[in-house]
């Protein structure tokens, strides 16, 4: 019996092993590392405790000072990011024969560079913490929003990654984002640009696409797509703006679709739920979907039977 498993394993290994042999992508043995995963989203975690250093501690050491606990939580911080960019910097065709020394130095810079952008991360952060806040009654404090918030959560990604964007560092943005996309349901690309005191309420389905622009004070929902009218284009598409501009100060509530590179909603605009846009919206303006119709056609072999309940209201019964 354990000897037909073994032939068994071993067909299998010489099936793959020819299916290698393909020439296909996935076939592809690079000549370099890739990107660790895990340590991606340690740097996420360890970067969340210098954002808020009073809120999450690192179990794996006691430190009794914030300068002691930042000072260790920078340097794993600075050892990984330079490692993880300097391995994802060969996907820049320019850079794919560099030598190493040359890599590791890009990869340094790049990473004192995106720590220096974290005052400014904190800045629009507590900004972000105070939106949740003010525009959800259901907080009953600051703590909670911090702790247990998944839009807040996404954010916090968002803004991390979209300096890495900036700085183009390949993947390791793509990554960071759509880490928190699992963790939340939250679907920001890196390259779309968010405004201060930004508000994900409840969050599931969000979708907002790489050339997203949005203003500051703005308010999304659950279900809402900030996307492309068409990706027909495929590549031919890249670096174009293909999804729209919110402006300052909008609000657009659960299902609302909003599609478009050319679509820009006006400041102060109110888009309702479930609203399908791919036109400007201008300044001021409340779009909503009125006169909704709820039909059943079941057809005649199940029809459908108006009867009427006790409070005078109709109901369908099937």
């Amino acid at each position: 019996m354990k000897q037909q498993i073994e032939d068994r394993i071993n067909g299998l290994v010489k099936e793959l092993l020819c299916d290698y042999e393909c020439g296909r992508v996935i076939d592809e043995v690079k000549s370099f590392d890739h990107p660790d995963r895990e340590v991606i989203v340690e740097i996420i975690y360890s970067i969340r405790r210098i954002i808020f250093p009073g809120y999450f501690r690192n179990r794996s050491y006691r430190v009794y000072t914030v300068r002691n606990n930042i000072s260790m939580l920078l340097e794993d911080v600075i050892f990984k990011l330079i490692r993880q960019i300097s391995i994802v910097l060969r996907y820049d065709e320019e850079l794919h024969d560099t030598d190493e020394m040359e890599l590791a130095k890009r990869a340094e810079d790049i990473t004192f560079e995106f720590l220096g952008k974290l005052p400014k991360i904190r800045e629009y952060i507590e900004m972000d913490v105070q939106a949740s806040f003010d525009g959800d009654p259901a907080a009953y404090n600051k703590d909670e929003i911090i702790y247990s918030y998944p839009g807040l959560f996404a954010i916090l990604v968002n803004r991390i990654a979209h300096e890495l964007f900036l700085l183009k560092v390949p993947l390791i943005p793509r990554m960071m984002t759509e880490y928190a996309h699992s963790q939340t349901g939250i679907d920001i690309h890196p390259g779309a640009s968010i405004g201060k005191y930004f508000f994900i309420d409840h969050g599931t389905g969000i979708v907002i696409g790489e050339t997203t622009e949005i203003g500051d004070n703005v308010k999304i929902y659950q279900g809402v797509t900030l996307g492309a009218l068409s990706t027909r284009g495929g590549q031919n598409l890249r670096s174009k703006k293909r999804h729209p501009t919110i402006e300052d100060n909008v609000t657009i509530y659960s299902g609302a679709s909003i599609l478009g590179g050319n679509t820009v909603i006006g400041k102060g605009a109110v888009i309702g739920g479930n609203a399908f846009i791919t036109k400007s919206v201008p300044a001021g303006a409340k779009v909503s979907v009125v006169n909704q119709e709820l039909k059943y056609n079941f057809g005649e072999s199940k029809p459908v039977n108006q009867q009427q309940d006790p409070d005078n209201s109709w109901f369908y019964i099937i």
